[in-house]
């Protein structure tokens, strides 16, 4: 597994040439790495549309769990087990974050399910973030953020052979 801040393998190729392949336009500026929410305050301000954070979670049986959400919401983690059916969610490690989605801490993004060749990943996007016409993702590394249409998202996400659980998490409380 590759530090966190090591793109020398470029991982973005794979998944521009998927976009491409599936005629999905997107723009991508490459900004300083950024591991959290906050530190990404200065590329948001050049950026419209929906910021995503991004959370890999997994329950006690090893269901395994994305959830992109829109970074300002306040996501009630401690219910969302319920209306996903699951046993109740916890973060995973660095370990079976990279095994499962090809991607190191810091840079966990809703463009990953494209790793998820087993299909082993339940996907969940809220609809907070789905509000918005232009979604903000890391394009699998945390020093480039990719801007893409919802509709064409929701398009790769299917690509991918994944299917999407939405969720509105303000139906749920905050955690």
């Amino acid at each position: 597994m590759p530090a966190p801040d090591d793109f020398s393998r470029e991982p973005e190729k794979p998944l521009f040439a998927l976009l491409d392949q599936l005629g999905i336009r997107t723009t991508t500026m490459t900004h300083a790495k950024v591991f959290t929410v906050a530190e990404s305050q200065l590329v948001k301000a050049q950026l419209p549309g929906g910021h995503t954070k991004n959370l890999f979670m997994k329950d006690k049986n090893g269901q395994l769990v994305l959830i992109s959400a829109l970074g300002t919401s306040q996501l009630a983690l401690n219910q969302a087990h319920r209306v996903l059916g699951t046993q109740r969610l916890s973060f995973t490690d660095a370990a079976l974050l990279w095994e499962a989605l090809g991607v190191t801490s810091g840079s966990v993004t809703g463009f990953a399910v494209v790793n998820d060749q087993a299909k082993r990943v339940r996907f969940v996007l809220e609809e907070a973030l789905l509000a918005h016409e232009t979604l903000n993702f890391h394009p699998l590394r945390n020093d480039m953020t990719t801007s893409i249409s919802r509709d064409d998202f929701l398009g790769f996400a299917t690509a991918t052979g994944h299917t999407v659980t939405r969720i509105d998490f303000t139906k749920l409380g905050v955690g």
